[in-house]
């Protein structure tokens, strides 16, 4: 089946971090509240109602395309799109359909051999979203429910849609893909990008090429809720389809869901075609005119990409590509590297530190760097006690600690755990060193005798001195002024 070559491309809807829903003032914070208590007669098509198109939709849709180098149309119109699904009040959907915000983009990704290629942006544009569907089984799932209910807070919510091009040709590069954009939109501040809550839904269109460059009829797939998921559910419809084709079997042009539990798609419906949409302008919006100075304003407001920022750590800081790349997944965690040298950190310190401490705290209290209640300053400050030796890792650690339980100074948290000032060394290590020996005589006895032979016993003599001087010597000292004593 390695003949064949997979060959897919996405579409991907981002929902916006607007205030407000697309075409009305009702608000998009939908999770968690009242059924229908965020509806008005605009998002519920009401007759009569007219919609008003969102301003900050379409600054964050334009900022998204500049990003991605695509073209921004400076004349466009909406659409509305006919289907019949009770979760769209108004039995169409207002979208763009032949005159999208934005065109012919590009993001780089790693090719299978490493090499860098581009995933070529079809088109951009704005629609709204539908509402939701709930169902009555205990799975939540359609399957089994005696009815269903719908719930239309989410009904008119901003989406951006981005289509691809075909030009993916592996289930992991598609993965690397999304994963590229979710950074972008979260640097950008466009969107949080949360798969799981579905703020970034991501469909597939997946076909196999076979030798000689003829291409097979195309499969939709849909319901992938997580990075992982949809690698491996294009994984398997690639699987599926070679095997089809290799059995002589047609491929039939359909869409699937995929079953995470099951690890398989199935059958859901016949795709649909745009003739099946009866798209046609919708009487009721203006055409969507963009001036081209806001175009040039917005362009002058991008941050630095999350990709230009990997290779500046790794150009400026010297730190391999692995490393750049968790630095910089976060903005705000980017941000702070930087912040942290320009404190004098070392950079090296402060790569580990972020990757060991200030990650660990931002995941385990679902917080930005913003939210930490320490000055980055006082961080540095600490980095840059442990550099001197002033600090051991394990003193740091414990220090760090109280700095975010009492919001104080690395001064007031060393104090707080008596610390010393410096490292326990020479003279002062050695009276340590010695009580402890006394105290153990029976472990030294054995080591002495020679049944320390994994060094579990040296290890266990080490880790009390370490603990009476509350982690303020040098390992490495201590553990030979063991040795030259025993």
């Amino acid at each position: 089946m390695s003949k064949f070559i997979p060959v897919i491309g996405l579409e991907i809807h981002v929902q916006l971090a607007t205030k407000s829903k697309m075409f009305c003032s009702c608000p998009t914070d939908y999770i968690g509240v009242k059924p229908n208590s965020h509806v008005c007669p605009v998002c519920l098509g009401l007759p009569g109602s007219l919609p008003v198109i969102n301003e900050k939709a379409i600054m964050l849709a334009i900022k998204t395309a500049l990003a991605m180098r695509c073209r921004v149309n400076t004349h466009t119109i909406f659409h509305r799109k006919h289907y019949f699904y009770p979760d769209l009040p108004k039995a169409y959907q207002i979208s763009q359909y032949d005159l999208p915000l934005a065109v012919d983009g590009h993001v780089e990704v790693s090719a299978d051999d490493g090499s860098v290629q581009k995933i070529r942006i079809q088109r951009l544009h704005l629609e709204e979203d539908a509402g939701k569907l709930v169902h009555s089984a205990a799975s939540g799932r359609l399957m089994g429910a005696e009815y269903s209910l719908v719930d239309y807070n989410r009904a008119g919510v901003p989406l951006m849609e981005i289509v691809t091009h075909p030009d993916i040709t592996s289930p992991r590069q598609a993965r690397e893909f999304v994963s590229r954009l979710r950074q972008l939109v979260r640097y950008l501040g466009v969107s949080d990008g949360d798969m799981e809550a579905g703020s970034l839904r991501v469909d597939a269109n997946i076909s196999i090429m076979e030798p000689g460059g003829k291409y097979g009829d195309k499969v939709e797939v849909k319901n992938m809720n997580s990075l992982r998921a949809l690698e491996r559910a294009l994984e398997y419809e690639y699987q599926r389809q070679s095997e089809l084709k290799s059995e002589g079997k047609a491929i039939v042009r359909e869409t699937r869901h995929w079953d995470d539990g099951a690890n398989v798609t199935i059958s859901s419906r016949s795709k649909e075609e745009a003739e099946d949409y009866r798209y046609f302008p919708d009487p009721d919006l203006p055409p969507l005119v963009v001036d081209e100075r806001l175009i040039v304003q917005l362009c002058k407001e991008l941050p630095e990409l999350p990709w230009e920022v990997r290779d500046r750590f790794m150009s400026d800081y010297g730190l391999p590509l692995e490393e750049a790349e968790i630095l910089t997944e976060r903005r705000d965690v980017a941000l702070f590297m930087d912040e942290l040298i320009k404190h004098g950190a070392p950079v090296k310190l402060a790569s580990n530190w972020i990757k060991t401490e200030i990650l660990r705290v931002l995941n385990e209290k679902n917080i930005s760097v913003e939210e930490l209640p320490i000055q980055t300053a006082e961080i540095a400050k600490l980095l840059s006690l442990v550099d001197k030796g002033d600090l051991s890792t394990t003193a740091a650690k414990e220090a760090f600690s109280v700095m975010l339980e009492k919001a104080v100074t690395v001064e007031e948290a060393v104090n707080v755990l008596g610390l010393s000032a410096g490292r326990v060394t020479g003279h002062e290590l050695e009276i340590v060193v010695n009580k402890v020996l006394s105290e153990n005589a029976d472990v030294v006895a054995d080591i002495k005798a020679g049944k320390d032979t994994k060094g579990k016993k040296l290890k266990f003599l080490q880790g009390i001195v370490m603990r009476e001087t509350k982690g303020q010597a040098d390992p490495k000292e201590v553990q030979s002024l063991i040795m030259s004593k025993i």
